[in-house]
């Protein structure tokens, strides 16, 4: 199998690597990468995992791994695949494998209006440590009784707003305004009982909250059009939907794998005529019963995350108004998703399409003419956050300024991971590594410090490499360079 698909690799030009279509894809596969990259001694999973992906069911245009791409759940992270609402009868292949456990985990960046140079960052880290609950349980988090966690489910960052945490003005930097919409939200009790208590936490894992720093402005008009300047202080928060999100995954790849049976090596639904080659990428039409109830829960899992990242932010605002008080001005840059699904209409090889894109460890980076984009991002593009490790750096990125991009109008989402967490665990010291991340002027404050090793900088690819080659794509432009000052990790 892993021989397969080098026979067929061929460069597409700058920053890109076409693995042509062969075996039983559907589609050729497309890699945000340099050839050298896929040269032998590389882990051959995550390629194979791409060329899987271009078997499912209703796939148009190619399945795209961006320039972050490792090995994930079925598909690999960084992993952005389409499939047609017109397929067949009832449209192509929705997979939650596609999409991911942690539901619209995402990244929302919030300016400050203060500088560097005017702020005790140490004293700040302290007080966001002391607000923001982090780590793997839901303590600290906010109680939601039965009503509340409906009008969450359903309004998104919205309800949270209206239960004052966060604010209407924020909903015009969050995508898709912070709401997803929804009909039955028709989650399971697990689900929503590990939801009621854990609104407002950061989580564990590669989740953070980093207090950074404007380091270098490339883009100086899209960065004043997103409210970003040299050396001001900004914060970015990368979490999700928690256990409520976890829950809403397992609960349908259970629902969704029970309509497939292993023959000759394949995994067939005879049901929906489905033929794939991985368990983890089973998938039901979309407008199948099966398809039609996840994709509703997903939707409500993703209102539940928004509303999440408003809370934390909400606890920021808290946490500098002790601590800076009045000077700062906390808002919401943009908010941005990177493990969802979304109904959205492209022109695919020259034809117009209604299909489903999934974004696993992508973000979208939509045009400065989509209509989604009216008002201040009009003409310059969504921007695109792309969280890089805590001892380097973070990005700000734009999409085109007009005409989208041919990758669904897609991008990466972070550096991507380069050892595996065991690996990084084995071979860094996490007392070393706070160490030296202090000597750097980084502050550290973790839940679980034994397990810091595992978010080190040496776990991830370079993220200025990682741009590098997502603009040579064309699928994003740089804007903005953010350093860590100080981090809270799970």
């Amino acid at each position: 199998m892993a021989k397969g698909w080098r026979d067929h690799v061929e460069s597409a030009g700058p920053g890109r690597v076409r693995i042509r279509q062969h075996g039983r894809m559907l589609a050729d596969a497309m890699m945000v990468a340099e050839p050298e990259m896929l040269g032998e001694g590389i882990d051959d999973r995550s390629p194979q995992q791409l060329v899987n992906t271009a078997e499912i069911p209703g796939i148009v245009g190619e399945a795209w791994a961006m320039a972050d791409w490792h090995y994930g759940y079925g598909f690999p992270i960084g992993g952005v695949v389409a499939t047609s609402t017109e397929y067949g009868e009832q449209g192509g292949g929705i997979s939650p494998g596609g999409v991911g456990f942690d539901i619209n985990c995402g990244v929302r960046l919030l300016s400050t209006g203060i500088s560097q140079s005017d702020t005790d960052i140490s004293s700040l880290i302290d007080l966001l440590s002391k607000r923001v609950p982090a780590g793997a349980s839901s303590k600290g988090g906010v109680r939601l009784n039965s009503a509340a966690l409906d009008s969450i489910l359903s309004g998104g960052a919205a309800s949270a707003a209206d239960m004052g945490l966060g604010l209407q003005e924020d909903l015009i930097g969050i995508e898709s305004g912070g709401l997803m919409e929804t009909e039955e939200r028709a989650i399971s009790d697990r689900a929503r009982s590990r939801g009621g208590a854990s609104l407002g936490t950061l989580g564990s894992g590669n989740h953070f909250l980093e207090i950074q720093v404007v380091d270098r402005v490339v883009d100086t008009k899209s960065a004043e059009a997103f409210g970003i300047y040299e050396g001001d202080v900004t914060v970015m928060i990368h979490s999700g939907s928690r256990g409520l999100g976890h829950q809403v995954c397992s609960d349908h790849v259970r629902e969704i794998e029970s309509n497939y049976v292993e023959r000759g090596g394949r995994w067939i639904s005879d049901r929906w005529g489905f033929d794939i080659s991985d368990r983890q990428l089973a998938c039901a039409p979309i407008y199948s019963k099966e398809g039609e109830a996840y994709i509703d829960s997903m939707r409500a899992a993703g209102n539940f995350a928004f509303a999440n990242r408003s809370a934390l932010t909400h606890r920021v605002r808290e946490a500098f108004r002790e601590g800076v008080g009045s000077d700062a001005d906390i808002g919401v840059t943009y908010d941005v998703s990177h493990n969802i699904a979304k109904i959205e209409d492209h022109v695919i090889h020259g034809k117009n399409c209604t299909c489903a894109v999934h974004r696993k460890g992508a973000t979208r980076a939509f045009s400065g003419d989509h209509p989604e984009m009216a008002g201040k991002f009009e003409n310059v593009g969504q921007p695109v956050l792309v969280p890089g490790d805590m001892g380097r750096a973070s990005w700000v990125l734009a999409g085109p300024k007009s005409g989208g991009n041919d990758a669904f109008s897609s991008s990466c989402h972070g550096a991507g991971r380069r050892l595996s967490r065991t690996a990084a665990r084995k071979t860094i010291d996490s007392e070393l590594l706070i160490k030296r991340l202090e000597e750097q002027g980084i502050e550290v404050r973790s839940k679980t410090r034994s397990l810091i090793s595992e978010e080190a900088p040496e776990a991830y690819k370079n993220v200025d490499d990682v741009v590098r080659l997502t603009e040579d794509a064309g699928l994003a432009r740089p804007v903005a360079r953010l350093r860590p000052l100080g981090v809270i990790k799970g």
